[in-house]
């Protein structure tokens, strides 16, 4: 039986597999073209993205009680950590909320409150993009997009809306009860401190969301961040000598991640990234090697944004490991 990093590794391959025969068949020569032709629209991604993704790190930061929330420099900080795994590591799309929640941990938080933050916030999050996605797809209508892109998008998009609903329900009591059922049956009473914990982590979510005013604030916060990622579009486009508007590429742009949500289980959604722009692209004439440069345009604050936040993660762990090993030197000492 594979295990889930073995699992991963092949979701990876088959993701980078699809993109380089999608790169292969438009013409490898023509989508480098597309791309040098974005120019100076590639630093202006990367510029878009820090602010989108500060954003993101601000509506975390917003979801925390007063006398609760770390420094809003810590949530961005962590938010690029966040980034960078999902981004870089062949883990699914929601593997570098699990490591932001552990980093918070190591910065004081305490482990149940790191976790049940980190948790929300992806919910708010989803919860934004559904939005977002609704709305793409109602400018879609009005433009008169085609019935066979129109009809899977909004089954797609209705399909979500019971997801999320399951997704917090499992976050209630309901949840509570079934996972403390699962922990007995696998590890036995014995485990009455891992059910403890279990205890204190549902508390927290809670207390997260009886916070309606911050909710509130965080998706509109987390909204305002997918804006900024569809002037990402209208900039590289217009660049590469496609003339839309900015209400075009927020049709491309939330659609592309309706497609990159369905695909969550691809690290970085490579390939569902790409065949969704190639699709959605063509609504506006924009041919399918400059919808892959467009892509690709778009991958490269994956590396700049990503490859620093990654480093920083290794740090916190690098400084955590180094501050308990003098603890436990001491304890063998004693003994």
């Amino acid at each position: 039986m594979l295990s889930g990093r073995q699992a991963a590794l092949i979701v990876w391959f088959v993701g980078m597999s699809v993109l380089i025969g999608l790169i292969a068949w438009h013409g490898a020569d023509h989508v480098g073209s597309a791309m040098l032709s974005a120019g100076w629209a590639s630093v202006l991604v990367v510029l878009l993205r820090i602010a989108a993704v500060a954003i993101a790190g601000g509506g975390w930061w917003l979801l925390f009680k007063p006398e609760q929330r770390p420094s809003l420099m810590l949530c961005v900080g962590l938010r690029f950590v966040r980034e960078g795994a999902n981004a870089l590591l062949p883990l699914a799309q929601i593997g570098g909320d699990f490591i932001g929640a552990r980093c918070l941990a190591l910065r004081g938080a305490r482990g149940s409150l790191a976790a049940a933050s980190v948790i929300v916030d992806v919910l708010m999050q989803a919860a934004s993009q559904l939005v977002f996605a609704i709305i793409g797809l109602i400018l879609l209508i009005e433009i008169g997009g085609e019935d066979l892109i129109v009809w899977p998008i909004a089954v797609g998009i209705a399909v979500a809306v019971p997801a999320l609903g399951g997704f917090l329900l499992a976050q209630g009591e309901v949840g509570q009860r079934l996972f403390k059922k699962v922990l007995s049956a696998v590890a036995g009473d014995r485990n009455w401190l891992l059910l403890g914990a279990l205890d204190d982590l549902f508390a927290q979510l809670d207390a997260f969301y009886r916070q309606h005013g911050s909710l509130i604030r965080s998706v509109a916060w987390h909204l305002a961040g997918w804006f900024v990622g569809a002037i990402e579009v209208w900039v590289v486009l217009n660049f590469m000598g496609y003339q839309i508007d900015y209400g075009d590429a927020v049709i491309i742009e939330s659609l592309m991640h309706a497609v990159r949500g369905a695909a969550f289980a691809v690290p970085g959604a490579l390939g569902a990234q790409e065949g969704g722009l190639i699709v959605l692209c063509s609504m506006f004439g924009v041919p399918p090697d400059a919808a892959l440069g467009l892509s690709l345009v778009k991958r490269i604050p994956d590396l700049v944004i990503g490859i620093p936040g990654l480093l920083a993660w290794q740090a916190m762990e690098g400084w955590n490991f180094h501050r308990r090993r003098p603890a436990s030197d001491n304890q063998n000492e004693r003994a």
